[in-house]
């Protein structure tokens, strides 16, 4: 489709920022929807708090009323939190949901009935590697990823029929501010020094030196919504590499635990 419209949550910077751009550079119509529309200049915007219903179903209506649709929604505001499951409280692990899956949750729910209407849209929900794994330290990150994922496995397979695309995006390390002014580090105890605190060092180091390039990321979503779209699109070595991995663990620990798994049916 010529002059797509889309609705991109945290499109100041990182990925949000890149696919912006790379979408208007397709000739196609971006609507960035920002906590605060003052910080950009350069790209329309709508004002949305994606933790707040009312504010979500506001935001869509406010873009389809400028140009009576949405053809592309991409779910993609997010931080990241570094934390121990039981350094994790309940606040953090409550705010980070609501940030990663019941915010996307409430925008797809908003978009469907217009992209229904026309027959045609793609949502894109921007993932992690760690929406299929996890290690220390980003046990809460990972929960949030692993949820939108299972989600949206469910709701490719409900919106087919109606013309509609589901992508689940699933970068590795990519040079945005993820590990910078976004990280959110849960008060560390001494007790998982040996392992959390590898993660928390890691973080600490690799800012601002991620391999992977968030413009080449943009380039790599739009070729898939324009082709034959994925439901998963890993990107980065280290997301191909961890994800193989995972899988072929994945694997062999079942096929070793298979005679048990099977022999549990009533004789």
């Amino acid at each position: 489709m010529e002059n797509r419209v889309w609705l991109i949550t945290g499109a100041s910077s990182g990925f949000g920022r890149a696919i912006a751009r790379a979408a208007q550079a397709a000739g196609d119509t971006v609507v960035g929807a920002v906590r605060d529309p003052a910080a950009l200049d350069d790209l329309e915007t709508v004002r949305l708090d994606v933790t707040d219903p009312a504010a979500v179903e506001a935001a869509v209506a406010e873009v389809v009323a400028r140009h009576g649709r949405i053809d592309v929604l991409v779910n993609n505001a997010g931080r990241s939190q570094i934390g121990a499951v039981e350094e994790t409280t309940d606040a953090e692990l409550r705010a980070l949901m609501e940030l990663h899956f019941f915010g996307p949750a409430a925008l797809v729910r908003a978009v469907l009935p217009h992209m229904r209407a026309r027959g045609s849209g793609a949502i894109v929900q921007m993932s992690s590697m760690g929406g299929q794994l996890s290690f220390a330290g980003f046990g809460a990150y990972s929960a949030t990823k692993c949820a939108l994922e299972g989600f949206s496995e469910a709701l490719a397979e409900e919106v087919a029929p109606h013309g509609i695309k589901v992508l689940i995006v699933e970068p590795g390390a990519f040079r945005t501010s993820l590990f910078g002014g976004r990280l959110y580090r849960s008060a560390p105890m001494p007790e998982y020094a040996d392992t959390v605190g590898k993660t928390r060092e890691m973080a600490a180091t690799s800012d601002g030196k991620q391999p992977g390039d968030p413009a080449k990321a943009a380039a790599a979503i739009l070729a898939a919504l324009d082709g034959d779209t994925p439901l998963r699109l890993p990107l980065g070595d280290d997301a191909v590499d961890a994800l193989v991995a995972h899988a072929d663990a994945v694997r062999a620990e079942l096929r070793a635990w298979e005679p048990v798994a099977r022999a549990t049916a009533f004789d």
